[in-house]
């Protein structure tokens, strides 16, 4: 079962709390169950100018800001936008119903603000 979360609710939430001018936005996440693991895709937003400036990864976190797993992010993406990079096997502690998203920049670090993204009842 594949769970998602859509642009509009995912702007939403970032719009509030950007500290930094054209952060990574994350446009959409996606979570597939894989046997006991998840498959997740993150759909990021950046105004990529080439190697100086770039979106540099994402990374899923728990409710306490710690850190699960983390999907680097190599190269800009100047003509490929928004794009989506996924992380497989992912295991997310057990009974866990929401996770957080957080993107980066290779200029500004880590965004302040994260994404809620809520398990579907059937994961």
């Amino acid at each position: 079962m594949i769970a998602r979360l859509g642009a509009a609710v995912a702007a939403g939430i970032l719009v509030a709390g950007m500290a930094h001018a054209d952060p990574p936005r994350i446009v959409s996440v996606e979570a597939e169950k894989t046997g006991m693991a998840r498959r997740i895709s993150v759909t990021l937003e950046h105004p990529d100018e080439g190697w100086d400036h770039y979106a540099a990864g994402w990374r899923i976190e728990d409710a306490d800001g710690k850190v699960i797993a983390e999907r680097e992010l190599l190269h800009p993406h100047v003509d490929e936008q928004p794009f989506t990079r996924s992380l497989s096997s992912v295991m997310l502690p057990d009974g866990m119903k929401t996770f957080h998203v957080r993107a980066k920049c290779s200029v500004h670090g880590w965004n302040e603000q994260s994404v809620a993204f809520k398990l579907s009842e059937v994961d």
